[in-house]
């Protein structure tokens, strides 16, 4: 038995139907109606009345109702106590692939650390699949991810977007092509390119918007902080998401620019995610709350360089 399970139930029992239930939980019906049954089979007992109209909460369910709402308060007083005892000692573990670090990221953890002076933030640079495999594992609390429009998110995560943008070819403002309004793949790859590893989202991207063409020189690297860095002394160009961009400490000084793709409408999201199993520890609740705010300001303050 898993207290997801009863959580289910009671959610069935709150909203009046499995549809509803599994909406709010952002889950598929069937995923919803196959982990009640498993319960069932356990307990020896219907706890949903199932028609063709729909599944209800069963008369069986609802004379067990008080001990299952009776378990879910105890968890919950369970995490809150555990919550207030370890605060003071908390590490919060939050794993990035290092899309928009600094403009967002910096600001995030400014703002948690004014709010929880004494709880650590631990910041953990991976490839997406080692990130989600440690918030399975519960080794991180909390991760930022890429993912093109299109792709699909897993299941197992409960997903908030960030950020929205479009990948732009980042470059030093003396850079040749620096001088056009908008950049062909034809002029990408007259200029050395630096590009992420295998693993990474904008890897994928621009493995896909070259189509096997090859640039005359190409550098790979880990993650779009080290990508600006190398841009900014003067490698060659790269091409990362315009929110990882508008905004850094390198453009805002002037050592690195970017310009927009000829022709291209692709469009990049950041996206914080979190286990959709198991309890969350306040502090990383909190970050997240933050991370969602900042992402909204971010935004707000962008909205008209970028387009």
């Amino acid at each position: 038995m898993r207290i997801e399970q009863l959580e289910y139930i009671a959610a069935v029992t709150r909203l009046g139907s499995l549809r509803r239930a599994a909406e709010e939980l952002h889950l598929s019906q069937p995923a919803l109606s196959e982990t009640v049954r498993n319960l069932e089979r356990e307990l020896g007992v219907d706890l949903l009345d199932r028609k063709r109209s729909g599944a209800k909460i069963s008369d069986d369910g609802r004379e067990l109702l008080p001990h299952i709402t009776g378990v879910l308060d105890a968890v919950d007083k369970l995490r809150r106590a555990a919550d207030d005892q370890h605060h003071i000692s908390r590490m919060v573990r939050l794993g990035t692939v290092n899309a928009a670090t600094v403009p967002l990221l910096v600001p995030t953890l400014r703002e948690f650390h004014a709010d929880h002076p004494l709880t650590q933030a631990e910041v953990i640079g991976a490839q997406q699949a080692e990130i989600h495999r440690s918030l399975l594992e519960g080794s991180l609390d909390l991760g930022l991810v890429n993912y093109l429009r299109g792709d699909d998110v897993p299941p197992d995560f409960h997903t908030t977007e960030l950020l929205r943008g479009r990948p732009v070819v980042c470059v030093r403002p003396d850079s040749p092509l620096a001088e056009l309004s908008e950049v062909r793949v034809t002029d990408l790859l007259e200029q050395p390119l630096i590009v992420m590893r295998a693993g990474y989202v904008m890897h994928r991207f621009v493995h896909r918007l070259l189509k096997g063409r090859a640039p005359t020189f190409s550098y790979s690297t880990d993650g779009a902080e080290m990508g600006k860095l190398m841009v900014a002394e003067g490698l060659g160009a790269t091409v990362l998401p315009d929110f990882s961009i508008v905004g850094d400490p390198l453009e805002r000084s002037g050592a690195i620019t970017w310009r927009p793709l000829a022709a291209d409408r692709t469009e990049v999201l950041l996206v914080i995610q979190r286990r959709r199993s198991g309890s969350v520890p306040r502090a990383a609740r909190d970050l997240h709350d933050i991370f969602v705010r900042r992402a909204a300001a971010h935004r707000a303050a962008t909205e008209g360089s970028v387009g």
